[in-house]
Parts: C-alpha cells; structure tokens; sequence
C-alpha cells in the first residue's frame, strides 16, 4: 500500500474522528504517502498532522473548487482511495481522483448516490461510533484495531504557550462551549449560567468559548447576561488551533453536538456533553460517553414510536424545544462525576 487518499471534507467533529483513522493508517504504513483532500477551513485544525499531505477543497469557490482539485491531483494513482464522506459534494468530488481501489461505506450508512463512487464497501457494523466507523476505513486495507484512538495533532508551541499564559492567569478552569452550529441543539442561556455558578463554587474559573458565527456570539451575550461569574469571553477570539490548546489546559468542557467537545477529546479533556437530537452512543465525545446528558431516547420514541434500537442507525429527531428537557441537575450531576 503506497499511495492512499482519504477523502473527508466538512466537520469540525467528524474530521477529528477521521484523523484517529488516518493516524492508525499511517502507523500501519509508516513509509506510505498519505493524501487528505479535506475542506480550507478543517484543514487548518489538522494541518500539522505528520506523514500527511493535504489537499484543501474550498466549497465556497463553487465548480473551481472541482477544477483546482483535478489539476492538483492531475496524473496521480493512488492504490487505495478511503471515501468517509457520503455527502454529494464529496461523492463528486471523488470523480476527481483515480485510484485502483474505491472504498467507500457500507450498504446501511450509504447515501446521497454514495454507493455509485465507490466499487468495495467496509464491513457493516451494528450501531458504531463515526469514529469506529472511520476505523472500519483502515481495517479495510489491513491496518486493524491497535488499541484506543490515538490523534496525532501537534499543537505549535506558540499555541501551546499562548494557552498555558491563559491557564496560568486563570488557576484551574471550565470550559462552556455554548452554541452548536443549529440554534435548536442549543441548550439555554440561563441554564449554561447556573452550571457556571456551580462550577464556580466549587473553585474553577469558567470561560466561554465558541466560533465566530452570530449564532455563537447571540447566545454567548445571552449566557453573559444570564451569569456575573463569567471569567473570560474567547467566542470568535480565537483559531481552532488555539482553541484546542486552551481546552488541553481546561478541567472539563461543557458542550452540545458541536466540533469543540470532540477537539476537547482529542486533547484528553473531560467533556459533558448536551444531546437531544442525535444519538450520543453514535456523536457523543468518544472517550466520554458516559458523561453525556442525553433525552435522546425519549425523543426518538416519541417522534418515531419506537426505540432507537429498532430503527435503523442513528436517526435525527427534530423540534426546537427538545434541549429544553436537559434540567440543570443532570449536568451538574456529570460535573462532579468529572471534577470527582
């Protein structure tokens, strides 16, 4: 196996996920040249990873995106080509890139034409983890199970100075990552601020963090309003990188189903995380499963009649008010099991 190309475009958490995958690939084949065509603004989260080239894919550059993508990759074979994206902007991406090999999922997590880009599959597996189905991707060309993930991710050493500068002036601290990308998988402002009181309480410092999007901004200020122990206001301050080098210095983080708390598990750090509308067991923070507050279940049995175990893997239930079932009590509960 000497030429191999993974192609995973979108998602902060989901590329954290593939990354696991990449460094398993990559220790099981330490002398193969590694491609990852991977979306600009992932890629600046990854970009240190060692032993990988990357090929960036801007979708904001519409159908030049594809023709930047053909010149780049113009003339290349590659033995294997990992699909770990079933969305139709990736699926055509891979018209793109010629390899001898097309793997892609599995009949069951197979959408949007998946099936037509890809000639082999990975072994169907009963109700994985994204993480574990990425894995699937590397077993596929014999690079199998070693273990728990490793996620290869350097964090500079101005990144890393810069948070431990932060650390230091704050003393031991939480993290509340407020705002997913969806308004109706956030959970509510005044709620985040009583978890900040407690935390407070019990000796931490609590700093919000968060992306620069307005959504992330209109409930951070609402979380601000709601809480006067707020330490510090990194939303839309920071670079991915940096923001994962500060939650590398945290106690513990507070999220929902959002990028950051699965940054977090790269680093090591505890997450809590906040779940209504996907399966935990499927999004949750691998390592920290366990420390999820979830109504989840409930929800799907309301919306589908049945529980999430009869129904085919990890569907979405939908409403805006569903985070509103997450009572302050159950997190705080998960936050001493943590601090504990």
């Amino acid at each position: 196996m000497n030429r191999i190309c993974v192609l995973r475009l979108s998602g902060i958490g989901d590329v954290c996920h593939a990354a696991a995958a990449v460094h398993r690939i990559r220790s099981r084949y330490p002398d193969s040249a590694i491609t990852w065509v991977i979306g600009s603004v992932e890629h600046s989260l990854v970009r240190d990873m060692p032993g990988v080239r990357f090929v960036t894919f801007d979708k904001k550059r519409g159908r030049q995106a594809y023709s930047d993508l053909r010149a780049t990759l113009a003339g290349e074979r590659f033995d294997a080509l990992l699909l770990m994206q079933t969305a139709f902007r990736a699926n055509l991406a891979a018209t793109f890139i010629h390899a001898d090999r097309r793997i892609g999922f599995d009949w069951a997590r197979s959408r949007e034409l998946h099936w037509l880009f890809a000639r082999e599959r990975v072994a169907a597996m009963q109700h994985p983890h994204v993480l574990d189905g990425f894995m699937g991707f590397a077993e596929a060309i014999g690079a199998t199970a070693t273990g728990r993930p490793i996620w290869d991710l350097p964090i500079s050493s101005s990144d890393r100075d810069w948070a431990r500068t932060e650390a230091d002036r704050l003393g031991p601290f939480a993290i509340i990552n407020a705002a997913a990308s969806s308004a109706e998988r956030n959970w509510l402002a005044d709620r985040y601020g009583a978890v900040a009181q407690h935390l407070t309480d019990r000796g931490l410092r609590v700093v919000l963090c968060g992306g620069p999007a307005p959504l992330d901004r209109q409930l951070t200020d609402e979380v601000l309003s709601s809480a006067t122990c707020i330490s510090d206001d990194y939303v839309g301050r920071t670079t991915l990188k940096q923001l994962r080098a500060l939650a590398a210095e945290a106690q513990l983080m507070i999220a929902p189903d959002t990028g950051p708390a699965h940054m977090a598990t790269t680093v090591g750090t505890p997450v809590i995380g906040l779940y209504a509308h996907s399966n935990p067991r499927r999004t949750g923070p691998y390592n920290d499963r366990d420390r999820v507050v979830s109504v989840y279940d409930q929800a799907v049995l309301e919306q589908f009649g049945k529980p999430w175990t009869e129904l085919p893997w990890g569907p979405r239930v939908k409403g805006r008010h569903l985070m509103e079932r997450i009572e302050v009590a159950d997190v705080v509960s998960k936050v001493e099991d943590a601090l504990n």
